[in-house]
């Protein structure tokens, strides 16, 4: 292949092949690998020339830069010792599914511009509805439905700029200053975003006081919604967590529903991680009040094999929704699309443009089956219900918040400063990586349990590195 010409067919299976063998190496390697990166910020591109090629290269060049350039400097999402932030697994059914995605090269905009980008996507989101037992109402058979986002970020946008055309009609009548969004502390930084997005700004967003579990106070909610009604103002959007990033909280949905429907506002519940516990029908009390929620969003790409970026978004009624994104130039007029019978899912999204993301999660869902993603959040919870265990037989550390699934925050009894002395350490060893909250004012980690490869022995081991690295701060400490 002469640089700068376009690959042969051959040539481009003899590099996907290569490529292909390299990720499957990859992955078999990756616990061997410091899971945090160590490189020193600048390090990364200062291994690469200043300026582009005038010429191309060799293809076997680029792929030799990728261990000697990206490799040092990743952080390894896929290790079986991560445990920061949230799970971000991928799978290889998965994998593969994103890369004929790339191949095929579907702009997926409108159901004319490839029908089957639009109906395998629907029935996935049927298909999700089912496996999480979400109620009826959010089936695309009815008045609602459901839509791929990028994140649950796009997500809670999307149910803002719902929430505001149905609270305004459409007509702009109520000024956006006196619009109310409604989370607590807790919530995920994505809800303020969206107000500022959205024109509401930062102000906009009443943040309602939590209870010891760290969960939203309904008599907190129900006060602050009645005195922003006596003041003038519109209760516009509430979002109830069910798993909030810092604690894993479970907001009381059922409770928060009836106070919301009483005052009118749209309810979106955020179950980005947590809401694929659901899967396995002893933990759908999750999802208690639901039926009454106007949208919902929950993440595959968190928790169940499916690499990023894939969250589920569904909506009870997709009219506000629609209205709220729709703008039609004529250049996107089309016969299907003014029939009226098919969805064009631009008008469920932000952007216009949109990747064939159903089918990875198509792949892994007839890969796996029910039963076995099932199996996989089941085994993840089993672990860290575990741990937990473990925590509160010790002398030297203790629980700071209930870990009803598959995150346990944990914090030293010595104090923050040994907390945070054992975090540093701990990811500067590249033994492990974890991220931290804080909690009552108190330092914490947090340890997520969901890596597509995370077993017993990975949580075995954290749990001595945990002990062994504090013994070590609080015997420095002493001297």
């Amino acid at each position: 292949m002469p640089p700068g010409q376009h690959m042969t067919a051959e040539e481009f299976r003899h590099y996907g092949r290569a490529m292909v063998d390299w990720v499957a190496d990859y992955l078999e390697r990756v616990d061997d690998l410091p899971v945090l990166s160590q490189v020193a910020p600048g390090e990364i591109r200062a291994r690469l020339p200043a300026n582009p090629p005038e010429d191309g290269e060799p293809f076997d060049d680029v792929l030799a830069d990728v261990d000697r350039v990206i490799v040092p400097g990743l952080t390894h999402w896929q290790s079986p010792s991560f445990f920061a932030y949230f799970p971000a697994n991928t799978s290889g059914p998965s994998i593969l599914g994103e890369m004929l995605s790339a191949g095929l090269g579907v702009q997926g905009m409108l159901w004319a511009t490839s029908p089957a980008c639009t109906e395998v996507e629907t029935l996935m989101l049927d298909w999700m509805a089912e496996l999480l037992g979400l109620p009826e109402r959010f089936r695309s058979d009815g008045a609602g439905g459901g839509v791929l986002q990028d994140s649950a970020s796009s997500a809670t946008l999307c149910a803002l700029l719902a929430a505001r055309e149905r609270s305004t009609g459409g007509s702009g009548d109520s000024p956006a200053a006196q619009l109310v969004i409604y989370a607590t502390s807790e919530a995920h930084s994505s809800v303020e975003k969206a107000a500022r997005i959205a024109g509401l700004g930062s102000k906009g967003v009443h943040l309602i006081p939590i209870d010891e579990h760290h969960a939203m106070r309904p008599d907190a909610l129900d006060a602050a919604l009645t005195e922003d009604v006596a003041a003038g103002r519109t209760p516009c959007l509430v979002v109830a967590t069910v798993g909030t990033t810092g604690s894993n909280a479970i907001d009381p949905v059922a409770a928060i529903a009836e106070i919301t429907a009483r005052h009118g506002a749209w309810l979106h519940v955020d179950a980005a991680m947590s809401g694929i516990a659901a899967l396995c029908e002893e933990l759908r009390w999750l999802h208690d009040g639901l039926d009454r929620a106007d949208s919902y969003c929950v993440n595959p790409h968190k928790w169940m094999l499916t690499n990023f970026d894939c969250d589920c978004f569904y909506v009870a009624d997709r009219e506000p929704l629609v209205r709220a994104l729709s703008i039609l130039p004529e250049y996107l007029r089309n016969v299907a699309s003014d029939s009226g019978a098919v969805v064009d899912y631009r008008d469920w999204q932000v952007p216009l443009g949109r990747r064939f993301r159903a089918l990875k999660l198509w792949f892994v869902i007839r890969h796996y089956g029910g039963s076995g993603l099932r199996r996989h959040v089941r085994e993840h919870v089993a672990l860290a219900q575990e741990f937990a265990d473990w925590v509160r037989a010790d002398r030297s550390w203790e629980l700071a918040a209930p870990a009803p699934l598959n995150l346990v925050c944990v914090r030293h009894r010595d104090g923050d400063a040994v907390t945070q002395q054992v975090l540093e350490r701990l990811n500067a060893s590249g033994a492990a990586y974890l991220t931290h909250t804080r909690l009552d004012d108190r330092f914490v980690l947090r340890v997520a349990i969901g890596g597509s490869a995370t077993g017993r022995a990975h949580v075995e081991r954290l749990w001595h590195l945990l002990r062994d690295t504090a013994d070590a701060v609080s015997s420095e400490s002493d001297r």
